[in-house]
């Protein structure tokens, strides 16, 4: 009996093994395959062959460190509103996005603004060198940004 589902959204589909090894691999990154082996009960070799096809097939499209603002004492919170010049593509405005670890989270929005990002920073001076980066990114026309003052919810 076949462990694959019929189809996944965007059209993978994924055996248990491959959803065993992204788990692990989402939990953490940095492990090594010997250690992702021994969670999934496969050899270092056998990991590395179907993370390497999962990526080839466009399931896993990068590692990448996700940073906790609170032990960086990163108090000091905005949502920045980024209008983009015509004809930028999601994917750009995430590429541009990607190099700020100052960034929690990014979403496209309806609306006039094309992106809604979510900052962390120390305090207001850092704040306003990230936005001003992210200004200066090629696509980016303008921002406008909202500063939070305190948090009602979450």
């Amino acid at each position: 009996m076949s462990t694959n589902r019929p189809s996944e959204p965007g059209g993978a589909s994924l055996d248990e093994t491959d959803r065993l090894l992204l788990t692990h691999l989402s939990r953490d990154g940095r492990a090594s395959y010997a250690e992702i082996g021994l969670l999934a009960n496969l050899s270092a070799t056998a990991v590395r062959r179907r993370i390497d096809r999962l990526r080839a097939r466009g399931v896993v499209r990068g590692f990448t460190v996700v940073l906790d603002p609170d032990v960086l004492g990163w108090q000091t919170e905005a949502f920045v509103e980024v209008y983009c010049r015509e004809r930028t593509a999601p994917e750009e405005i995430l590429a541009s996005l990607r190099q700020f670890p100052e960034v929690v989270a990014a979403w496209t929005v309806t609306g006039d603004p094309d992106a809604l990002v979510h900052l962390r920073a120390v305090d207001t001076r850092h704040l306003e060198a990230v936005i001003e980066r992210i200004r200066k990114e090629p696509g980016v026309q303008r921002s406008r940004s909202s500063v939070v003052l305190s948090r009602l919810i979450g």
